[in-house]
């Protein structure tokens, strides 16, 4: 098998769903708000062999902001007791179709590890297909050769870098969360922080890049539309949403459309809304 593309159809991933260096990881992970609990709804129900991947997990502790990205140390032994070594292909999914899936990919991209899919479309899709689905807790089989992680680039900004493009405007900074959240009409599901954005930041909410009815993501000429409708060129981009998570979805999609890869806030608004010392705007521009 070549290279894999960074989305994958349930088609694909059957298609390939014995081979010996496919690993599948259940990503799922739900809003503070939403009275749900990923790790429980997949022991109840998973694609076939998958494993659990928590973002919260496999994430910076010393920070009481969420499921911030951990050191390269970190993430490799979280793999290593996953079973995923070096010359793995992964394959990410979620329970609600594309949501954090998106984030665990981003997470293997920052980590220097390129052969990682998001199954579009998630459980809701695979299930839909007709999809076998087991409990309980799949086991872990060790790798043959431990990962090793890297950080090749700087694709990661912090809440210093973008207050100084409030000014120098290098980067268009793009923020996936709902139009109602962005405008500052709508709480945040977090508590203790202020409604509104980042000055300057123009909002494409990240269900506009998806297809309503199926939850799989426009293909990339309706993604290109999108993107040009926003005013968006080829230049140096920003991505954002309310904790890191969705602003993956529009990295994803950027990639998908053929657009420069973007840079993450990883702080997201769970940093920027909570602190009083950062400025802020409300309304939809």
């Amino acid at each position: 098998m070549s290279n894999i593309p960074s989305i994958v159809s349930v088609d694909w991933l059957i298609k390939y769903f014995d081979d010996p260096y496919i690993v599948v990881l259940d990503a799922s992970y739900h809003l503070p708000n939403s009275k749900r609990d990923a790790d429980q709804e997949f022991v109840k129900q998973h694609i076939p062999g998958a494993l659990r991947f928590s973002i919260d997990e496999i994430a910076d502790h010393s920070t009481k902001l969420p499921h911030m990205l951990p050191s390269p140390e970190i993430f490799d032994d979280a793999m290593q007791d996953l079973g995923i070594g070096a010359g793995m292909r992964v394959i990410l999914y979620d329970s609600v179709g594309l949501f954090s899936a998106a984030r665990a990919w981003w997470m293997f991209r920052h980590f220097g590890h390129d052969q990682v899919a998001v199954l579009d479309g998630g459980l809701p899709a695979w299930v839909a297909a007709g999809g076998d689905l087991q409990s309980g807790r799949s086991r872990v089989k060790p790798p043959p050769y431990p990962l090793k992680s890297s950080i090749a680039s700087s694709d990661v900004v912090n809440a210093d870098d973008l207050t100084q493009n409030l000014n120098s405007k290098r980067a268009l900074v793009l923020d996936a969360r709902s139009a109602d959240r962005f405008a500052g009409d709508a709480p945040e599901p977090r508590s203790g922080m202020r409604s509104g954005h980042i000055p300057g930041s123009i909002n494409i909410p990240f269900a506009q890049l998806l297809n309503s009815d199926t939850g799989l993501m426009k293909t990339s000429d309706q993604l290109n539309e999108i993107f040009r409708t926003a005013g968006i060129k080829n230049e140096p981009l920003v991505v954002t949403c309310g904790s890191g998570v969705t602003a993956c979805i529009l990295a994803l999609a950027l990639e998908t459309a053929g657009y420069q890869v973007p840079k993450l806030y990883d702080g997201s608004w769970s940093e920027w809304g909570s602190r009083d010392d950062l400025p802020f705007e409300t309304g939809s521009t």
